[in-house]
């Protein structure tokens, strides 16, 4: 399929409760398709075992990310438990480098980037229904019972919240490869919109005319 050639990649958010699977779903996407790249975000927790710095996180110390902060190094960060997590600035060169970015955040950072970056593309990735995504975290027996009922609370939360994207895409038990294919789509379809390709029209047919 062919596009109008643009000289950055799409910002493409993607959200969704614990349980959808959008690690999974973005994960497939890196993996199938080479013009998608994935933004690392920063944290102050230390690294876990096997973690390694630049690719589950940019590990930085309290006084470095403050420090980014106060220079206006991140475009979205919060603090849970103790720590911060934010997307540096500097992941955005990617998108000079003509990648689509994936940005995995949670709502509040999406709809900040959301309005920082009006032409990014905000995907929210549901689960097929309320018992499914609770036997999901379930079956993942890394829960308790109350961390689980905390999730659920939180996961409701965030569904009403499912307004304010771009678009939704379910994510069925076994076919998150359908689900990544969705995504593709619609980065796809935003590619081919005129306003993404700004001169790109007059470039090809009536410059040197």
């Amino acid at each position: 399929m062919t596009t109008l050639k643009t000289p950055k990649g799409i910002l493409l958010i993607v959200s969704g409760a614990a349980g959808t699977g959008k690690g999974t779903v973005n994960g497939m996407l890196l993996r199938d398709y080479p013009n998608f790249a994935f933004s690392v975000s920063a944290t102050t927790r230390a690294p876990r075992p096997g973690e390694i710095d630049g690719r589950e996180y940019h590990f930085l110390t309290r006084e470095q990310f403050e420090e980014q902060i106060k220079n206006d190094g991140v475009i979205e960060y919060t603090e849970y438990c103790g720590n911060y997590y934010g997307t540096l600035k500097s992941e955005l060169r990617k998108l000079e480098e003509g990648k689509n970015l994936i940005l995995e955040i949670e709502t509040d950072g999406a709809m900040n980037v959301k309005r920082l970056f009006p032409d990014s593309v905000a995907v929210f990735i549901l689960p097929p229904d309320y018992d499914t995504l609770k036997s999901r975290l379930v079956n993942r027996g890394t829960n308790t019972p109350e961390d689980i009922e905390r999730r659920m609370k939180r996961a409701l939360e965030e569904f009403a919240l499912v307004k304010d994207y771009d678009y939704v895409v379910v994510n069925e038990d076994g076919k998150a490869d359908e689900a990544a294919q969705a995504i593709y789509d619609i980065v796809i379809g935003e590619q081919h919109k005129v306003s993404r390709s700004e001169g790109a029209i007059e470039k090809i047919f009536f410059e040197n005319k």
